[in-house]
């Protein structure tokens, strides 16, 4: 599964970590987050998200 990064803040989202805290369990690809999850780090939508 491919990683995304943040292209405000560089969090990257890794598919097997997942974002616990955020609620999406470990193994979630990118694409089946709902879309009104955030990054953890600054709070931006989805959108601001590219793959790397």
């Amino acid at each position: 599964m491919d990683k995304y990064e943040c292209t405000a803040c560089g969090y990257v989202y890794d598919p097997e970590v997942g974002d616990p805290d955020g609620g999406i369990a470990p193994g979630t690809a990118f694409e089946d987050i709902p879309d009104e999850w955030v990054c953890p780090m600054c709070g931006l939508g989805k959108d601001a998200f590219e793959k790397i």
